[in-house]
């Protein structure tokens, strides 16, 4: 059984599945998988997959779990007694063989948002950890080594808590046993420049700090649930604000690409958010535009934290840290390369809301090929409705 417990998750699905509890309950999504790597013959395991879901739907929060959850600040009584009574059903996902790709399958879920947004985390790692039992053997010793030399590079760049990086790996990690092995070497070699991990187990079990905000989808539904498509951007980030109150201020830039960010990032939001989160697109031109933002509301961008999370490796991080360093905050979050790093070749694998409310939804990425969205005609008016085109 792969996924163990339902806290083997990020931590902002609970924050948003929070959010979605108090504002937006009856909203319905649809999400897909895609699989970027190309090529990935996935449906010779279906079978195991669809294993793995089975058990996964089993699962329910434990006492202590609950415990844990309601001993964080910014987690809300009402929410905590809501997963007391959660857990996930089969029922709202699609599992078959593709029949426009051979070889490759088809991932859909479809149902309330409440009720399926807790899917996309432990489903990709599922996807990921039956692909490498039966992909070329890994190497643990190896792995080991390369994470250890890592260590030692990050702690040479000198910057101690001014260089913070975090786990960001689950999605993606070889496996669950790996990730577990990862992240206390992780907190014992690097020390106080290690802050912590987005997966919610780990950090209860091994004493970190959980570590998330919002995550692309929250942003796509208000293409949805907002009053006009316009304006969504800027509501999704003002209802964040009146849910947490100062707490997971961490606003992500690349919905709808940075030009329109900015655009909707006034004066109001840069005083309300503590900073912004770059994942996609160049990252030295994005730091250089947020800081350049920042200074012409007459905010010190040293204020304001950069946290970096896209597709980083020890070589990114170090350059953008000697670039950035002293002008901002810097956080980085480091996923694959931390925890699938072993040998065999890491898929690129995501699930990402398609729909919401029966309306399509997108992301329109600064980065090629990591947009998503089923319906072109919806692409096309959305740029020109941000002024995109």
């Amino acid at each position: 059984m792969i996924i163990r417990s339902l806290l083997d998750t990020d931590l902002y699905k609970f924050t948003m599945m929070q959010a979605v509890l108090h504002h937006y309950p009856a909203a319905q999504v649809q999400y897909r998988f895609k699989c970027r790597t190309p090529g990935v013959p996935l449906a010779r395991h279906i079978d195991e997959i669809q294993g793995e879901i089975n058990q996964l739907c089993q699962l329910r929060f434990q006492p202590e779990e609950l415990d844990y959850l309601r001993g964080l600040r910014f987690i809300r009584a009402d929410f905590v007694d809501f997963l007391g009574l959660f857990h996930l059903d089969a029922k709202y996902i699609r599992l078959r063989p593709s029949v426009e790709a051979e070889g490759e399958i088809e991932l859909v879920i479809e149902g309330p948002w409440l009720h399926t947004i807790l899917f996309e985390v432990p489903l990709l790692a599922i996807i990921n950890e039956v692909w490498f039992r039966h992909a070329d053997p890994a190497d643990p010793p190896e792995g080991e080594r390369r994470l250890r030399a890592k260590i030692e590079r990050l702690r040479q760049a000198g910057g101690g808590v001014d260089c913070a990086i975090a786990d960001y790996g689950t999605r993606r990690r070889y496996s669950r046993d790996w990730h577990a092995r990862v992240v206390p070497i992780l907190r014992d070699g690097l020390g106080e420049q290690f802050v912590g991990t987005s997966n919610v187990h780990l950090a209860r079990t091994l004493g970190l700090t959980p570590l998330g905000t919002m995550a692309h989808e929250w942003l796509q539904a208000f293409q949805a649930l907002g009053p006009r498509l316009r304006d969504s951007q800027a509501v999704a980030f003002d209802v964040w604000a009146k849910e947490y109150r100062g707490d997971l201020g961490i606003a992500l830039s690349d919905v709808v690409g940075l030009d329109a960010f900015l655009r909707d990032f006034d004066l109001y939001f840069c005083k309300l958010f503590d900073g912004m989160r770059h994942d996609s697109g160049d990252p030295f031109e994005w730091g250089e535009r947020v800081i350049a933002h920042l200074q012409q509301m007459r905010l010190d961008p040293r204020s304001k934290a950069l946290v970096f999370s896209d597709g980083l490796d020890v070589d990114k991080v170090l350059a953008l840290y000697a670039h950035f360093r002293g002008r901002c905050r810097l956080a980085f979050g480091i996923g694959t390369n931390l925890t699938n790093d072993l040998g065999p070749t890491p898929l690129q694998i995501v699930i990402k809301m398609t729909r919401c409310n029966g309306q399509p939804v997108a992301k329109l990425s600064d980065s090629p090929g990591k947009s998503m969205c089923e319906d072109e005609g919806y692409v096309r008016y959305l740029r020109q409705v941000f002024e995109l085109d």
